[in-house]
């Protein structure tokens, strides 16, 4: 089964970390890259760019309205992902628990039900 783990990153939150707390997050992804990488568990991660970089497009009567930033406006943003296949849900959130910004925020786990 494959599962999106997904990171989501508080600006205000990151900016009280010191600097070594950063370093270990940087460094915690590339371990964690590596596990799941060498237990074949990985399919795919992205970093994602912060909500400056954003785009929200919306068709209204055939017209597309572009608009800066994101869809739904929070003190939190996606800023990530991996995608893992694994045997089973409890794999999965195992997996999260092992992701460095869990001890900061939250890795949200949600099981990919279909892919083209």
């Amino acid at each position: 089964m494959r599962y999106l783990l997904t990171l989501h990153m508080n600006p205000t939150l990151w900016a009280t970390l010191a600097d070594d707390q950063k370093n270990e997050v940087y460094e915690g992804h590339g371990t964690f890259t590596k596990l799941i990488t060498d237990s074949g568990e990985m399919v795919e991660t992205k970093a994602l760019v912060d909500p400056a970089g954003t785009k929200t497009v919306r068709v209204k009567e055939g017209v597309a309205h572009t608009e800066n930033g994101t869809f739904v406006e929070a003190d939190s943003f996606l800023c990530g992902y991996y995608v893992v296949d694994v045997e089973s849900e409890e794999r999965a959130v195992e997996l999260a628990a092992e992701i460095p910004d869990a001890r900061y925020t939250a890795v949200e786990v949600r099981r990919v039900i279909h892919e083209a």
